[in-house]
């Protein structure tokens, strides 16, 4: 049988920002849901080593980081669910949201947090060894490629900062494209062409990633050229995929702003979408940096902008309170 949950928070989506806000939110009594969706612990959970989170001079693993920030949600007051939101409603406060199993949430500030999810190229090997020389974040694991060469498949943007990046750990970088010329800005296309590190092979796609197990790692990539229909190996240490990412706001169309990519759009210098009491954080807001860390400072931003939204709100309820109590005493006099 479905339940009906009331909240002052809602915290939809279960990774480094969403654990955070409810960090926060919990620590100032709000007494938070957070349901957790498809994927507790976003795309931490399918990271094995993690270096570069504050506080750790050892090497940690991605899925332990995410189960103590879980742990710290649940000890200061978060209520977990498991369950996945399929629907909002933000047309009026407090705002409903229902889940997949029927359950809805009724909640007077709803923070999003539900990331972004890397394209994948969706070939032989790619899942095998994603995490084992199979990468979509250069700046979270370039540094695991020290005097390695890798290649990189991409050819807008992204795929050329990530190729310039990888170049100050890798001995080489090839970047791997499927046309004759890239879509990135001229700016970023000179400054790839002149780092004597990278080189580029055009008009050729990847059909398969190679790799030896015991322990799992990349040995080289399965190349088709798209003019000629050609196939050859290429022997890498390392892949990148570089195709973009994909926001997970299918269910916030035409409730709150999204931007051209899908990605919800804030004001400047907050996590306050356009729709009042409504707060985005995280990958899937940001477009830029995409880190963990990044995704839980706005976490924390978005549990403070809702608590002082709540405490505002109580305020005007308390003022108008008063004020149709007096108005009704002179009344009777």
């Amino acid at each position: 049988m479905s339940e009906r949950h009331h909240t002052k928070v809602l915290i939809i989506g279960a990774g480094p920002a969403g654990y955070t806000a409810a960090i926060y939110a919990a620590r100032a009594n709000l007494q938070p849901i957070l349901v957790q969706g498809m994927q507790p612990g976003g795309q931490l959970t399918i990271t094995t080593d993690v270096e570069n989170y504050p506080g750790f001079a050892d090497v940690i693993q991605g899925p332990w980081l995410m189960e103590q920030m879980q742990k710290q949600a649940e000890h200061v007051g978060t209520k977990m669910v498991f369950d996945l939101i399929t629907s909002v409603d933000f047309s009026k406060r407090p705002f409903v949201c229902t889940a997949d199993s029927g359950d809805v949430f009724v909640a007077e500030t709803v923070i999003i947090a539900t990331g972004a999810q890397a394209r994948w190229l969706s070939v032989p090997g790619e899942e095998t060894y994603r995490g084992f020389g199979v990468s979509a974040c250069a700046t979270c694991d370039g540094f695991f490629f020290r005097n390695k060469n890798i290649a990189i498949v991409g050819g807008g943007n992204t795929a050329v900062e990530e190729a310039i990046y990888l170049t100050n750990h890798a001995d080489t970088v090839t970047l791997i494209h499927r046309r004759d010329s890239l879509r990135a800005e001229k700016i970023m296309q000179d400054r790839l062409f002149a780092n004597p590190k990278i080189r580029v092979i055009w008009n050729s796609a990847v059909e398969e990633i190679l790799g030896e197990q015991n322990p799992p790692r990349v040995t080289g990539l399965r190349l088709k050229d798209t003019v000629t229909g050609d196939v050859n190996h290429m022997a890498v240490d390392g892949f990148f995929v570089a195709i973009g990412h994909t926001p997970v706001t299918e269910i916030f169309k035409d409730q709150i702003t999204l931007d051209q990519d899908g990605y919800i759009v804030t004001r400047p210098d907050s996590t306050a979408t356009n729709v009042p009491g409504v707060y985005a954080a995280g990958d899937v807001k940001d477009k830029v940096y995409r880190q963990a860390v990044t995704a839980a400072g706005m976490g924390c931003m978005a549990a403070l902008e809702a608590e002082k939204f709540i405490a505002a709100q109580e305020a005007e309820g308390h003022r108008n309170h008063r004020t149709e109590g007096g108005t009704a005493l002179r009344a009777a006099e």
